[in-house]
């Protein structure tokens, strides 16, 4: 059978999922102000919605037996994901910027590329502990004696993230404010409720049909196809709240949205039990996933000024990225 229509099937899949995720995350995005949550631990909240098409994703290629396809979508959407985010976020704030300049003064000096300042919540509240779930997946996955994805490993990651959650939400809290709900937002999240779920299971079945015929491993293929078209939905969402001016909750959203990945989509694969078979591979992306969060926190308290983005930095985190890319081709698959 051609691959033409698995390509369509999983480009269509992708997209329900991230339509019902977003359908979800505009409830949560009003819990948020009701409750009072700052924007950093807000992002924290509604990652619950915007790490769900990745949740679903590997809970039905657990239930399906296709674990690695999970597992390369976990890894591969954790690595791509910073400097996608990160750069697509830089160049909103850029253009808003650019065009606020055009409207208020001759001065053309708007072409200036200005460091991406966000709040410096984003440090505290979503890096740091990012970097201590990864150093536990690393702790629990990789020694020889509990090597892999074990049930006991599901529990140990749910329980970091009802942690980090807790931790998230309690900071920074302030004066809820009111807001109303309507008959049709509860009925449209339902719908995307649903909708998610059947582009979840679509998105693994497509991708299987794809790797099966093209004759790669599916945690390839969950390392760059799934992962890679997750992301797309995302880098539009992250444009639109950039240039609305949200720049923490633009830049935050990633390491959230990463955070719960690790946490809750790991949570389906190791309830399962998944060996690793590819220790080199796992471990090199497990590494990338690692480096790319600990250069995103260095930048926060580093980057001058602090708890900013200078294009300089933006850049390095893409050359990361290539990097990766090179070592995976050339390194670890040897094509």
């Amino acid at each position: 059978m051609s691959i033409l229509p698995w390509v369509i099937l999983l480009l269509a899949s992708v997209y329900a999922a991230h339509w019902g995720a977003d359908k979800i995350a505009e409830p949560l995005q009003k819990l948020r102000q009701q409750w009072g949550f700052s924007e950093a631990a807000g992002a924290a909240f509604v990652a619950f919605a915007t790490a769900s098409p990745e949740i679903g994703t590997n809970t039905t290629s657990a239930i399906r037996g296709l674990s690695d396809i999970g597992l390369g979508n976990l890894l591969g959407s954790n690595i791509i994901s910073v400097p996608a985010i990160v750069t697509v976020a830089y160049i909103a704030s850029w253009w808003r910027n650019r065009k606020k300049s055009r409207s208020n003064s001759k001065n053309l000096n708007y072409i200036s590329l200005k460091p991406l300042k966000v709040k410096s919540e984003a440090l505290y509240v979503q890096a740091i502990p990012y970097l201590l779930i990864i150093t536990l997946a690393a702790l629990i996955t990789l020694p020889k004696p509990w090597r892999g994805l074990q049930p006991i490993d599901a529990w140990i990651m749910l329980a970091a993230y009802v942690i980090y959650l807790g931790n998230a939400v309690l900071r920074h809290r302030k004066q809820g404010e009111k807001v109303e709900w309507n008959r049709k937002e509860i009925i449209t999240a339902v719908i995307g409720i649903i909708l998610l779920i059947f582009g979840a299971y679509f998105t693994v079945t497509a991708t299987e049909k794809i790797v099966s015929n093209l004759g790669i491993p599916q945690v390839i293929g969950g390392l760059f196809i799934t992962a890679t078209l997750s992301i797309v939905p995302e880098v539009f969402a992250t444009w639109s709240v950039a240039g609305s001016g949200q720049l923490t909750a633009a830049t935050t959203s990633v390491i959230a949205d990463n955070t719960a990945t690790m946490t809750l989509a790991f949570f389906p694969l190791a309830l399962v039990t998944l060996p690793v078979d590819n220790l080199l591979l796992y471990s090199v992306n497990l590494a990338f996933v690692a480096l790319l969060g600990i250069v995103y926190a260095a930048f926060l308290y580093l980057g001058k000024p602090r708890h900013s983005f200078s294009f300089k930095e933006v850049s390095i985190l893409n050359g990361i990225y290539i990097v990766y890319l090179a070592v995976m081709v050339f390194g670890v698959l040897k094509v």
